[in-house]
């Protein structure tokens, strides 16, 4: 071997060498970096079980709330309204927002196509205290009450953003070449949305339902202008007492959303803000479970 190849071969080692020990030292530094991101975040998920494990129980989870100043109770009435609403919400967004999103994609280039994706952006970044004014000013006022109706409609507007841009983007990620089969096919152009595109985008589809129901599940600001929250609510009553009085789908149905409805993170919000000591070891109860 030369002196020339033995000078290559010991720069090769060295530099081998200086990108070993600089990926090691890069892996020691992410690894603190990562670790110093988690331990807030594990205090404070410690600290929460540790205030409200102690007077967790199955009560809490079947009982409605007790009177203020006394000890025990549950959040059924909030575990029950939310479950409602997001399920109203979604019945409200999901159809509509997953036609838009086919136009938007089908014809992304229109003036509606244009308008669509515009008003889609920027209703996404709209404060949802914003929303809650506005299905107060266009539900609650005109009702004259309020009611789990107008809080589902809100919570609707506030998913509608991320099913139409997650729903679009599924769709764009389709080769052209699904669609332009169907067609020459003789399929009619919606039936080939329905049964040929959207079967092949539906999990990234379903994603995007699932991110926006968390979504509106976690909302506070909107459901305080709009459902305001009811202690005493209680849908399997109510839908039992109808059925008693053989009343219609409809008739229950409109008991049970025409009137004031709660959430878990309204009820949250307003135990953790009143005085009581019971309310607020409750309110520290359910933000793990």
């Amino acid at each position: 071997m030369s002196v020339f190849s033995e000078k290559i071969q010991a720069g090769y080692k060295v530099r081998l060498r200086n990108r070993k020990s600089l990926n090691l030292l890069m892996l020691i530094l992410m690894g603190v970096a990562t670790l110093l991101a988690l331990i807030p975040l594990f205090w404070i998920v410690g600290y929460v079980i540790y205030m409200g494990a102690p007077s967790l129980n199955f009560a809490f989870f079947t009982q409605l709330p007790r009177p203020v100043g006394m000890e025990g109770g549950g959040v059924l009435h909030a575990i029950q309204g939310t479950v409602i609403v997001t399920i109203l919400a979604a019945v409200f967004a999901i159809p509509p927002g997953v036609l838009a999103a086919f136009y938007a994609a089908r014809y992304p280039n229109t003036p509606l196509g244009i308008a669509l994706r515009f008003s889609t952006d920027v209703l996404s970044g709209v404060p949802s205290i914003v929303v809650g004014l506005f299905a107060y000013a266009l539900i609650v006022k005109p009702m004259g009450h309020y009611s789990g109706l107008a809080g589902g409609a809100a919570l609707a507007i506030i998913m509608l953003p991320t099913i139409i841009r997650t729903t679009e983007e599924m769709l764009k990620l389709l080769p052209n070449s699904l669609r332009e089969g169907s067609l020459a096919l003789g399929a009619a152009e919606w039936k080939t949305s329905m049964s040929v595109l959207f079967p092949a985008a539906f999990s990234g589809i379903m994603t995007g339902f699932l991110l926006a129901l968390a979504r509106a599940m976690g909302e506070t600001a909107p459901l305080l202008f709009t459902a305001l929250g009811n202690d005493r609510f209680n849908a399997v009553q109510i839908v039992t007492s109808g059925i008693q009085s053989k009343q219609g789908f409809f008739q229950i149905a409109q008991r049970v959303l025409d009137q004031p409805i709660d959430s878990l993170p309204l009820t949250l919000w307003k135990y953790a803000s009143q005085p009581y000591p019971e309310r607020v070891t409750q309110a520290w109860e359910w933000p793990w479970y």
